[in-house]
């Protein structure tokens, strides 16, 4: 049987139904008749409905397994961000801390150059000290030479 045809037999059923006294628009049926009818309206349904019916359901399970994995891509990647920012974060303290160091370095070797500095002269002001007591014994011995009588004779022994 074709499905055109079961649901004529369906109509005439109705059709045919005794109406119920004092009801508006109701009747009694055979259901038994109509159950069958029903079966095969289920058994005769063409191959596209129940294709239909498959690809729909095939189409939920598609739709939602591309869910899961959607949320799957978004969890990896905010994960991924996660990282990204951890380790820009890390570079940004390590490049902060690369400038301390740096500038704690600079400081620390001024102070090496300055304290350097100091000590050389002060090592130079104390030799411009001795140089110049040393110059001045030696401005009054050769003066002491000068003044020298010349006329005093280098005295020989006497034997």
């Amino acid at each position: 049987m074709i499905i055109d045809e079961i649901l004529d037999m369906m109509d005439d059923m109705l059709d045919e139904a005794n109406a119920v006294p004092f009801s508006n628009k109701k009747g009694v049926i055979d259901l038994d008749k109509m159950r069958s009818c029903i079966n095969d309206l289920r058994l005769n349904l063409p191959d596209e409905i129940r294709n239909a019916k498959n690809i729909v359901r095939d189409r939920q399970e598609i739709v939602s397994d591309a869910n899961k994995e959607a949320d799957q891509i978004v969890r990896r990647a905010e994960e991924r961000a996660k990282v990204i920012v951890s380790n820009d974060e890390i570079t940004k303290a390590a490049k902060q801390q690369a400038v301390e160091i740096l500038n704690q370095a600079q400081a620390r070797a001024k102070d090496i150059r300055n304290a350097a500095n100091k000590y050389i002269d002060d090592i130079l002001l104390q030799s411009e000290s001795v140089l110049q007591t040393s110059l001045t014994d030696i401005k009054k011995t050769r003066q002491a030479v000068r003044n020298v009588p010349s006329s005093a004779a280098v005295q020989k022994p006497k034997n």
